[in-house]
């Protein structure tokens, strides 16, 4: 499984980005997808989740109402859409493929991870 996330970048605070992530490689839409962040100094962390339906999404609290995960499994695609960004969003963000459908938010839940695109949010 190959996964390569783009869209990250310098965008001002209150500014919106969006990240997406392409994968390759196995069954995606029977794949649980997330994506995680990790700012400098700090633990990797859960951001968002989507179901291999797509009919499920979860959010960590620090981002919900400001972001939204969803996918395409015609494209093998998923997004990441960050309205009303903030000076604590800065970090890297990776995408990640689980071992099933079902959401998780636990790193361990999850099998496959990109190599990571760089957000950073400026005053």
């Amino acid at each position: 499984v190959q996964l390569v996330e783009s869209g990250g970048g310098l965008v001002q605070a209150g500014g919106s980005l969006r990240l997406s992530c392409a994968a390759s490689g196995r069954t995606f839409s029977t794949t649980a997808m997330g994506w995680f962040r990790q700012a400098p100094g700090k633990e990797r962390e859960f951001v968002a989740a989507i179901s291999g339906s797509g009919s499920t999404t979860m959010y960590a609290d620090s981002v919900k109402g400001r972001f939204t995960i969803s996918r395409d499994n015609a494209k093998n695609t998923v997004d990441l859409q960050m309205n009303s960004l903030k000076l604590e969003d800065t970090a890297d963000y990776y995408c990640a493929a689980g071992y099933r459908s079902t959401v998780v938010v636990a790193r361990n839940e999850y099998a496959y991870w990109g190599q990571g695109t760089q957000v950073t949010v400026s005053s």
